[in-house]
């Protein structure tokens, strides 16, 4: 039997079994009853420990612990959970009988979840460390949950243990996590009903979980068989949840194993979300990636691999289906970050890319070796460091970008006729989820698409408030901003006709009424001095009013 049909049969090697569900059921059962949740966690550590923890620093956690493993009934069996699968240190057969009496230690091994302490004593050793990383994940549900997602799910998952739970460098075949980039993402996602959607490059499966609640059929894919195995244990492990059923599993999800988008060949979805290997990792010379990380290395120089899936995926879309993604993007000496990105879009694909931040070749050098403790290994890491470096400098680059994409294939077919086209910078906190506000955003730019500007009625947002500075003793502001207190919060810089134009909407007016005022207004007052033309002041005005509009200062009445 190859790994391919062992995956099918939900039994890869070195990854968690799903072709037992009588242990499966088992498994959730006790993890229910002990609490091993969010909150139940968070509980236990307190929250300075909990804090950290989320940063990825055990000792607080363990010196929470400690005690409560001798504590009363319940919480040491909650302790014990968690330093076996959280803090990664061993437990006895005995403790874990104890905490888990459905599964019991040698159902853990059998899952392959748990196994024997390597090390001293070796195999039949009473100690059992933990095989993978076992924790809970979820989100609360908001009021009026349905259609968009928004109903809450409390979930376990498991992937690799990452490096800070064990000692030297990552498996190449590592299944990633729960990460920042994955709830990045996640957080990023519009959410609305779809009938089918392809979380691409699932890992460990956190996207798919989340289209689950608002899409009929989702289909994961990813070039590795161990992380569709850890995705398909998941599932079932969560399947209640997700709501499921274990023996049709089918009905809702299909597991492709593939590169990018070949295993979708000829297919459509109404939504794509992806957190792709996008790190841009030196090629080795005569090809050889045998040292690359499938979770993050995508296998093509620089940041092509971005490239490529940002030019290929309005294929794979509906018309007025959308893509969203993370990546990386190079930024060569003397250029523009939005250049390169620029230069991937067909003009007539809708396109939001948002740069989130940007580091030099030696910063990002330093945040990837050290992801994979590849920084433990002094003369590995000094000559990988390098290898970076000479990358760049290869392509004459001096800056790398990250952040969030956007991509929408019209409804219509007309070319070189998109609605959205963004490339912006935000490198400032921003109010999470983010993505109802994109959402919101996008229905702007479509209703100025479709509306007469000068005809509507506008507001002001009930988040916006102004700011006005002058010098002391001046008889007016030199300064006027705009703040926004949610979603993307920008602040934007007003002209004194600008900010009297946003004064008057109230609904009242239309915005060509409340232009034509003001024309006539400065145009009286201005009669006769060079510079003032009316045409000229309208027009300039309107654009300022829709980037209003657009970024959500205004709303149509």
């Amino acid at each position: 039997m190859n790994d391919s049909t062992l995956f099918l049969a939900g039994n890869t090697p070195d990854a968690p079994r799903s072709d037992l569900p009588g242990l499966l059921t088992a498994l959730a059962a006790d993890l229910r009853r002990v609490d091993y949740t969010l909150d139940g966690v968070a509980g236990l550590l307190g929250e300075s420990a909990y804090r950290a923890l989320n940063r990825d620093q055990l000792i607080p956690a363990l010196l929470a612990t400690e005690g409560a493993t001798h504590g009363e009934r319940t919480t040491a069996a909650l302790a014990a959970v968690v330093r076996l699968w959280l803090l990664a240190v061993p437990q006895t057969r005995e403790t874990l009988d104890a905490a888990l009496p459905g599964i019991r230690a040698d159902g853990l091994v059998e899952l392959g979840l748990a196994e024997p302490e390597s090390g001293p004593g070796g195999p039949g050793t009473d100690l059992l460390q933990a095989k993978a990383d076992l924790r809970p994940y979820g989100w609360e549900g908001t009021e009026g949950e349905g259609a968009d997602g928004s109903g809450g799910a409390e979930l376990w998952v498991a992937s690799d243990l990452a490096a800070h739970q064990q000692a030297g460098v990552l498996r190449h075949d590592h299944v990633l996590g729960i990460g920042q980039a994955s709830t990045t993402l996640v957080q990023t996602t519009i959410r609305r009903h779809v009938a089918k959607a392809l979380d691409l490059g699932t890992g460990c499966g956190v996207q798919s979980f989340h289209l689950l609640h608002h899409a009929e059929h989702v289909t994961a894919t990813d070039i590795s068989e161990r992380a569709l195995a850890f995705t398909r244990f998941n599932l079932l492990l969560n399947a209640e949840a997700l709501h499921l059923d274990p023996e049709r599993l089918e009905d809702r999800v299909s597991l492709r194993l593939g590169s990018l988008l070949e295993p979708v060949a000829g297919e459509e979805f109404e939504l794509v979300v992806s957190n792709p290997p996008f790190v841009i990792t030196p090629r080795t010379p005569g090809g050889d990636d045998s040292g690359q990380f499938t979770y993050r290395d995508g296998g093509l120089p620089g940041d092509d691999i971005v490239a490529s899936l940002v030019s290929a995926l309005p294929d794979v879309l509906v018309p007025g289906g959308t893509a969203q993604l993370l990546g990386n993007w190079e930024i060569t000496a003397g250029t523009g970050w939005q250049e390169r990105p620029q230069g991937w879009i067909t003009p007539d694909t809708d396109a939001w890319f948002i740069q989130r931040e940007q580091v030099g070749p030696e910063q990002y050098a330093e945040t990837w070796l050290q992801d994979a403790s590849e920084s433990r290994d002094r003369k590995h890491y000094q000559d990988a460091y390098a290898a970076y470096l000479a990358d760049f400098a290869s392509r004459n680059v001096d800056g790398i970008g990250f952040g969030m994409i956007w991509l929408r294939r019209p409804h219509h077919t007309a070319p070189g006729t998109a609605v959205i086209s963004r490339f912006e910078e935000i490198r400032y906190p921003i109010e999470q989820p983010v993505g109802p506000h994109l959402g919101t955003a996008v229905e702007r730019s479509d209703w100025l698409a479709a509306n007469s500007l000068e005809d509507a009625h506008l507001l002001v947002a009930d988040d916006v408030t102004e700011e006005r500075h002058q010098r002391p003793g001046a008889e007016h502001p030199g300064v006027i901003l705009l703040r926004q207190g949610a979603g993307l919060r920008r602040t934007n810089l007003l002209s004194t006709e600008l900010a009297g134009f946003v004064s008057a909407c109230d609904g009242d007016l239309t915005v060509g009424q409340i232009a034509g005022a003001l024309e006539a207004l400065l145009g009286g007052s201005l009669a006769g001095e060079d510079g003032f033309d009316g045409g000229t002041f309208r027009t300039g005005l309107l654009a300022d009013v829709a980037n209003l509009v657009r970024d959500g200062f205004l709303l149509p009445a």
